[in-house]
């Protein structure tokens, strides 16, 4: 299987070997046009450009997909947004991804829908050709675009698509919000506390040793601090440098060390609570879009397992779809892992009484989604003026410390 999955990515890999050609000729009015292409191979170029009716003079290969820039969620959102305009507005499927691929300002995303077209032209459907490139269109993607081509709403599905992405991208940027702001300004403190103590205590230590008399404990320990962030901090950068590594290589390569630390995540006071709130959120928004989209419970149960962004929701909507799949009902399945919050657990059982599921879990994914973004604020709120202490009660207690001499000195004389 491993075996397997390696040729797979290389497969992958081989098909993405595009370049950019540049080229110029003469249109059929007889003016003179150049351009940019993006294609495997010189013969697709001559193609391209033969089916406008252009006569070639030039082509020139002007290197590959380095400096293309790299495909984002976002990216991804945006081309099912237009692809979904363009087909309820009755364009044919090949001439919309024609433009779609023109108008997107990125080379990488442009080329990756030329692949497809060119997969399309081949005879192969929209949802086949997407399979072939599994880093872009996730499972649940696929999924609902071939629910749409064989219900003959594929703008719906892509609608859906589109609006699931967009919401899915508001929440993970509130959640990354939530995660770097504290991190960023606690990195700076330390960054500036670090700087002073290794380049700016040292110049007032040189000038203590004419004093000839003894320093206050508050400055000796400043100094002594110095001292040792000066033979250290190199060794304390690269331990931890080596730690982050380390932590990042464990989660990648081992699913019980990824599972421990998305549950100790969870315990996280305040952070905890909002990855808690935002894996519901996602667990109900994705199953929301595929089961409305007329993919089996079960089905969609397995798509949006791999959607909760944390582990230990993943292993808890698995266990969810194998009660479901031996005929529990499904709020009765996620009360059983004692993962999910009440209050979800019983506007899911509300939802499956009344049969409108699909509307019940997009309000529950509202409503966690808002109880993000008010955690997100209040978070900001309470750790501005805290960090404000901290960094003072840092900086200002190392430069009180390395003034107390020069003040007692004064005193005396």
């Amino acid at each position: 299987m491993a075996t397997m999955t390696r040729q797979a990515k290389a497969r992958a890999r081989q098909q993405l070997k595009l370049y950019r050609w540049q080229w110029s000729g003469k249109a059929p009015s007889g003016r003179k046009v150049k351009g940019t292409l993006i294609a495997a191979n010189r013969a697709e170029v001559e193609k391209t450009l033969g089916g406008q009716n252009i006569i070639v003079r030039t082509i020139r290969r002007k290197g590959g997909m380095g400096g293309m820039g790299r495909i984002k969620p976002r990216d991804i959102m945006l081309f099912a947004r237009q692809m979904a305009t363009m087909i309820r507005a009755g364009v044919p499927m090949l001439q919309a991804l024609s433009v779609v691929a023109e108008s997107l300002k990125k080379p990488a995303m442009s080329a990756l829908v030329q692949q497809l077209m060119n997969d399309v032209t081949a005879g192969t459907n929209l949802s086949t050709a997407m399979r072939k490139h599994p880093n872009h269109f996730d499972s649940l993607f696929v999924n609902l675009v071939e629910a749409g081509e064989q219900s003959g709403s594929l703008d719906h599905m892509l609608d859906r698509v589109a609006a699931y992405k967009e919401k899915l991208e508001s929440l993970k940027g509130r959640v990354k919000k939530a995660l770097w702001y504290p991190a960023a300004v606690i990195a700076v403190g330390i960054a500036v506390t670090a700087l002073l103590l290794i380049m700016v205590v040292p110049q007032f230590e040189a000038l203590f040793h004419g004093f000839g008399a003894e320093l206050p404990a508050m400055t000796r320990m400043t100094i002594y601090l110095s001292e040792l962030a000066q033979a250290y901090w190199l060794w304390v950068l690269g331990g931890f440098i080596v730690f982050v590594f380390l932590i990042r290589q464990g989660i990648k390569r081992s699913e019980a060390f990824a599972y421990r630390m998305h549950a100790w995540s969870l315990r996280i006071p305040v952070i905890g609570d909002i990855l808690d709130k935002s894996a519901v959120a996602r667990y109900s928004r994705t199953l929301a879009t595929t089961y409305g989209a007329g993919v089996p419970m079960v089905e969609s149960l397995d798509v949006t397992s791999g959607a909760t962004g944390n582990k230990v929701y993943e292993r808890a909507v698995r266990q969810v779809r194998e009660d479901v799949a031996t005929g529990q009902q499904l709020h009765f399945a996620m009360r059983l892992t004692e993962q999910f919050p009440p209050l979800a657990v019983q506007m899911v059982g509300i939802g499956e009484e009344s049969g409108a599921l699909d509307a019940m879990l997009n309000r529950v994914a509202d409503y966690y989604e808002e109880e993000v973004d008010n955690k997100v604020d209040a978070l900001t709120s309470l750790l501005e003026p805290f960090i404000i202490v901290v960094l003072g009660v840092l900086v200002g207690g190392l430069v009180i410390s390395m003034y107390l001499p020069i003040f007692e000195l004064g005193s005396v004389i």
